[in-house]
């Protein structure tokens, strides 16, 4: 997971999760003193927990180019976005190194809140496991004798608890939000959660794809308290897609997903999940950008 050095263009590298590299202004001590951060969405892809290799080509800046298409749509929503250039004297400056220009994203640091905002709109993955064993999920209550890939009467919001790296997040109820954060800015993270959530499946089944299910983060505006979205937002990674077409039509291709899922069926097949994850045979590399561009084509119309 070797972060890009941008020091020469007066970047420090601060933080690598598994996907995103952060970076802060070099001079500033860390990242809670930090104003800003360079956020570089790179190709690389994980799955089970493992980074794998090789990586998916183009994939960095696909997930960028669809976070900011986003942001773009979901006005009223606050993010976490500044601007990435400035002026300096007559002349404009861009911010965002050449080295990672369309995979880069200028953010403001935010107090962020310890809680994944999950909103799933149909009954699949995990869902759908647990509703064949106690026909709840995430503890809430569904009627009887949904299926699998079903829509559900209304969004639900299942929020997980962001475990630290190395470990697995929690799914929580409602009330242990509140006990993390407080009743106001858990309600509020429910409600902007099932918001964002809404408004973006409209956009996305005007375009033909359905929203199934996705994850938000949230922090606090350091200076005026302000809730904010933050990182990525409605991404491939983030989020399950579907064909709405395919969807209609019915058969087992109705729930092939926009994302990485081809990746994890040929691990599943091919790996115990003991030891190091082989090397991804190049058709399923190739296969897994086709779908990430796919996605954007679809969405955005180019």
């Amino acid at each position: 997971m070797n972060a890009i050095d941008l020091t020469a263009d007066g970047w420090t590298h601060a933080y690598s999760g598994k996907v995103r590299d952060l970076y802060i202004e070099t001079g500033t001590a860390d990242l809670a003193s930090a104003q800003r951060v360079l956020m570089v969405a790179s190709d690389r892809v994980s799955a089970f927990d493992h980074v794998l290799s090789p990586g998916i080509p183009g994939k960095g800046e696909l997930l960028t180019t669809l976070s900011l298409w986003w942001f773009d749509r979901l006005v009223g929503a606050p993010n976490h976005l500044v601007a990435d250039h400035e002026l300096r004297g007559d002349a404009v400056r861009d911010l965002i190194p050449d080295a990672v220009a369309g995979r880069a994203m200028l953010a403001r640091t935010l107090d962020m809140f310890p809680i994944e905002c999950v909103v799933r709109g149909y009954l699949v993955g995990s869902g759908w496991l647990e509703y064949q064993e106690s026909q709840t999920v995430c503890g809430i209550a569904l009627p009887a004798g949904l299926a699998n890939g079903d829509r559900l009467p209304e969004p639900i919001y299942t929020p997980a608890w962001k475990a630290p790296m190395g470990e697995h997040d929690e799914n929580i109820p409602f009330e242990r939000t509140v006990e993390l954060v407080g009743a106001e800015v858990a309600t509020a993270l429910r409600d902007l959660s099932l918001d964002v959530f809404s408004r973006a499946s409209g956009i996305a089944e005007s375009r033909g794809v359905i929203l199934a299910d996705t994850k938000f983060e949230f922090g606090a505006n350091r200076d005026s308290g302000v809730i904010t979205l933050a990182d990525e937002v409605l991404t491939s990674d983030s989020s399950r897609y579907w064909d709405a077409e395919a969807y209609a039509a019915g058969g087992p291709g109705r729930l092939a997903s926009f994302d990485k899922q081809i990746v994890r069926n040929w691990l599943s097949a091919h790996w115990d999940q003991t030891g190091e994850p082989p090397a991804l045979p190049p058709e399923i590399v190739t296969q897994t950008a086709a779908r990430y561009r796919e996605l954007i084509e679809r969405l955005t119309g180019s």
